[in-house]
C-alpha cells in the first residue's frame, strides 16, 4: 500500500512568543516537530521558559495520542474498535465525536467516523496490488453508520464488527487542545501545525499569519483555525487513483471532482471535518450550506 501525503498548506512563518515586554533569553528558541495522529507536527518558541513548556506540550500530545490514535494499540479508541464497548471513556474521546457527529448531521452524513471498516478494506486491498470488488465493499458498508453508535458519559458501544476512525478530525482537535494549553501557558501570537493550523493572535510583530494554499490563493490567519483536505491528497495505491477519503454512502473512495478544499473556523477540528466533508460534496453551494451551521466557519478556496 502506498500512502502518500502532500502538503496542501505552505506555512509562511511559524513562531510563539509571549508580549514584546517578556524578552527571551538567548538560545531560548526550541523547535518541536513529531507525530500528531499520523501526520506531521511541529511547534516553534522563543520563550525564557520553552524547553519547559515543549516538554508539556510534548506530554499534552502523547496523551491524546493515547486517547485518540488509531496507531496505538492501547490507545482508548484502539480499545473501543477491538471491544466494540468502552466504558468511562474519556472526555476528549467524546467531545472529539461529539463533534464528529455535528459536522456529520450538517453533512448529510458524509462525514462519518464508521468508515473504518471501508478504509481498512480498501487500504488491504491496495497492499495486494488492487481494489475491493463490490460485494466485499457491501460487506463493509453494512458495518457502518452514525446512527448504530452508542454515545454517552457512561459508555460508547459499536455494533460487532464495526469500528471508528478520527481521521479528518483528530488533527484538528489536536491543535485545539495544544493552543488551549499554550494559551493557559500565557502565550500569544502563535501558529500550530499539526497538519492543520491553529492560530492564537497574529505575528509578534502584528501583522497576521501568511499563508498559501495549494490552490494559489493567499490569505492571513489571525485568531482562527485552517484547514486543508484533497480527494487525492493520501491515496491508497501507487497510481493515486483512489484517494483515502470516501463515501458512506457508495463505499468508493470521493470522486476527484477537488484538487483542494480549504476551511476556515474558530477551532481546528470544525475546520478539519468540514473540509473532508466537503471533499463529497458536488458543488460550492452545497459547501456553503453544510457551513453555515457553524458559526464563524468559511469556505476560502475550493478548486
Amino acid at each position: 500500500m502506498a500512502i502518500t501525503r502532500r502538503r496542501l498548506i505552505t506555512i509562511s512563518a511559524a513562531l510563539a512568543v509571549l508580549p514584546a515586554a517578556a524578552r527571551a533569553e538567548p538560545g531560548s528558541t526550541r523547535l518541536w516537530t513529531g507525530q500528531a495522529l499520523g501526520a506531521r507536527a511541529s511547534i516553534r518558541l522563543n520563550h525564557p521558559d520553552a524547553e519547559a513548556i515543549s516538554a508539556r506540550v510534548m506530554a499534552e500530545i502523547e496523551r491524546l495520542e493515547d486517547i485518540l490514535s488509531l496507531y496505538r494499540p492501547h490507545s482508548a479508541l484502539s480499545q473501543l474498535n477491538g471491544k466494540g464497548h468502552l466504558a468511562a471513556p474519556p472526555f476528549e474521546l467524546l467531545e472529539c465525536l461529539s463533534l464528529a457527529g455535528a459536522v456529520h448531521r450538517a453533512s448529510g452524513g458524509r462525514f462519518d467516523p464508521t468508515v473504518q471498516p471501508l478504509w481498512a478494506l480498501w487500504a488491504q486491498a491496495a497492499a495486494g496490488g488492487s481494489r475491493p470488488d463490490a460485494k466485499a465493499v457491501e460487506q463493509a458498508q453494512a458495518r457502518t453508520g452514525w446512527g448504530k453508535v452508542g454515545l454517552d458519559a457512561a459508555a460508547i458501544t459499536l455494533q460487532p464488527g464495526m469500528a471508528l476512525t478520527l481521521n479528518g478530525i483528530g488533527q484538528g482537535y489536536v491543535a485545539d487542545r495544544v493552543a488551549a494549553l499554550l494559551e493557559a501557558e500565557g502565550l500569544t501570537d502563535i501558529l500550530i501545525d499539526t497538519g492543520e493550523l491553529r492560530a492564537l493572535g497574529g505575528q509578534p510583530e502584528g501583522s497576521d499569519w501568511p499563508v498559501r494554499l495549494e490552490t494559489g490563493e493567499r490569505l492571513a490567519l489571525r485568531q482562527r483555525a485552517l484547514a486543508t483536505s484533497a480527494p487525492l491528497g493520501t491515496t491508497f495505491d501507487q497510481s493515486g487513483r483512489d484517494g483515502h477519503i470516501l463515501d458512506p454512502a457508495t463505499g468508493m473512495p470521493a470522486p476527484a471532482i477537488w484538487r483542494a478544499i480549504s476551511v476556515s473556523a474558530p477551532t481546528a477540528a470544525i475546520a478539519d471535518a468540514l473540509t473532508t466533508a466537503a471533499c463529497l460534496m458536488p458543488d460550492t453551494g452545497s459547501i456553503h450550506a453544510m457551513i453555515e451551521g457553524f458559526t464563524g466557519a468559511k469556505l476560502e478556496a475550493a478548486a
